[in-house]
């Protein structure tokens, strides 16, 4: 449900879907094309997108990471506005697109235009279609990971709480230090695993003392990494990405096959 006027034109959305998304989480997909269709938007899946560029940029190689932005801009730059249901994509693409291409006279206006219309999925649906709430429910306790993208450089941490607090049945309990990092960073988790390993251990402490049936979280890399290890360290606790339980959309098995305590 949204709170824009009802004579207001349905935006022309193309939704950057991610390379996780497609190939670990297709159903965060077609959850975000359900929750924008619902917030009145028109959507579009391009199949010419490619990787955003932020494992090549994180790395230190500008050079391919630039081609890969030229690439996305102009796949996407004729729509409305671009849509990631991904706080560390969507700021690549918002934020540091810019600065990548500053220096190239052909690219960096276009780059900056391109910035303007780019959102993470639920940053987009309170801030800028003005949702209110949504249509959906989900029997349990569910806990929110703040990814360190989405909260550091988009300002998302509010926007998915709203959301949540109007799914019928659905029980917010907020763990300890929500808003750190879960260990995961990219690459960084490849480079330094042992450091990573000691940051996420850290992590699923504070998500079992929650007592929640389910986690959720924005950023797919960061679901898959903690999933991962409450996996391996035998919990019961569920994984899934907000986007599926806005929608309603909890019929495929949890992220990493988690087990829910239910079953057990």
């Amino acid at each position: 449900m949204t709170d824009m006027p009802p004579e207001a034109a349905s935006p022309r959305v193309g939704l950057f879907a991610t390379c996780l998304v497609d190939l670990f989480r297709p159903s965060v997909g077609f959850s975000a094309v359900k929750l924008l269709e619902e917030a009145g938007c028109r959507v579009e899946v391009p199949m010419a997108q490619t990787c955003c560029g932020q494992p090549a940029y994180n790395s230190g190689d500008r050079a391919d990471a630039a081609d890969l932005a030229r690439q996305v801009i102009e796949v996407f730059e004729g729509f409305d506005y671009v849509v990631a249901p991904s706080g560390s994509c969507a700021a690549m693409l918002k934020k540091h697109y810019p600065e990548l291409l500053s220096g190239d006279a052909r690219w960096a206006e276009r780059a900056e235009r391109f910035s303007d219309k780019v959102f993470e999925l639920v940053s987009f649906l309170t801030d800028i279609r003005k949702v209110v709430r949504v249509e959906a429910a989900y029997q349990g306790s569910v806990t929110y990971h703040d990814s360190c993208s989405g909260l550091r450089e988009l300002g998302i941490s509010a926007q998915p709480r709203k959301l949540l607090a109007t799914v019928e049945g659905l029980e917010l309990r907020e763990m300890k230090d929500s808003d750190i990092c879960c260990g995961f960073g990219g690459t960084f988790c490849i480079k330094y695993s042992d450091i990573s390993n000691a940051i996420v251990s850290k992590k699923t402490v504070n998500i079992e003392a929650s007592g929640a049936d389910l986690l959720l979280a924005g950023d797919m890399g960061c679901l898959m990494n903690m999933a991962g290890k409450l996996k391996r360290e035998g919990s019961a606790i569920e994984v899934r990405h907000v986007a599926e339980v806005l929608a309603g959309m909890t019929d495929r098995p949890p992220i990493a096959g988690t087990a829910s305590r239910r079953e057990r």
